[in-house]
């Protein structure tokens, strides 16, 4: 495991569903990985995937997909908040890129395009409560910084959609702390957002 993965990414690369890799490997919701890690990709023995297997193909490690292939192209982008004042890009430490948006608090938080809800949670050091959006063809969003979340894990969303409500960040300013990965690898969301 390297710096910035998460298992959801994990998951998302060798075509495991994330919650399979952390019950094969004991980590509860509240549990962190560190870079360095070493995770179980297969049931242990007499213990089977609880959701159905993938894709063989999706199994084999791929090359890092782009957004200039096609294949990957990304969903038409929203802005995640209306307004607001965006610092970024910010570096994290565990290697996320992402945009820091300050506004107000309790400010909707948006989906940034349609997808399905793919985590809630804070047990990614460094993000606050957070929710992931899986998208089409690769592509996922995160959202930190909350102070509410409005939405389920295998909820359906539509870009614009509220899910959350912006929390506190650094500072104990009013945030939303925002990033966009391809195949689990983070890009500067400055690249793939409409100008504003």
């Amino acid at each position: 495991m390297s710096a910035g993965d998460t298992l959801y990414a994990i998951g998302q690369r060798y075509g495991i569903d994330w919650r399979d890799i952390a019950r094969w490997n004991g980590i509860d919701r509240r549990a962190v990985i560190h870079p360095g890690d070493r995770l179980r990709l297969r049931p242990p023995a007499g213990q089977a995937a609880a959701r159905g297997p993938r894709d063989a193909a999706r199994a084999r490690v791929t090359p890092r997909a782009s957004p200039d292939d096609p294949a990957h192209r990304p969903p038409e982008w929203r802005w995640p908040v209306e307004g607001g004042t965006v610092v970024g890009p910010v570096r994290q430490p565990s290697g996320g890129v992402g945009l820091r948006i300050d506004g107000t608090a309790n400010q909707p938080v948006l989906a940034a395009a349609d997808g399905t809800v793919a985590y809630t949670g804070s047990g990614l050091l460094g993000y606050g409560q957070l929710v992931i959006v899986n998208h089409a063809r690769g592509w996922l969003t995160a959202y930190g910084h909350n102070a509410a979340v409005h939405v389920k894990e295998g909820e359906s969303v539509r870009a614009g959609q509220p899910i959350a409500a912006m929390g506190l960040g650094a500072g104990q300013q009013p945030m939303l702390y925002f990033e966009i990965r391809l195949d689990g690898v983070p890009l500067d969301p400055l690249t793939q957002l409409p100008k504003r």
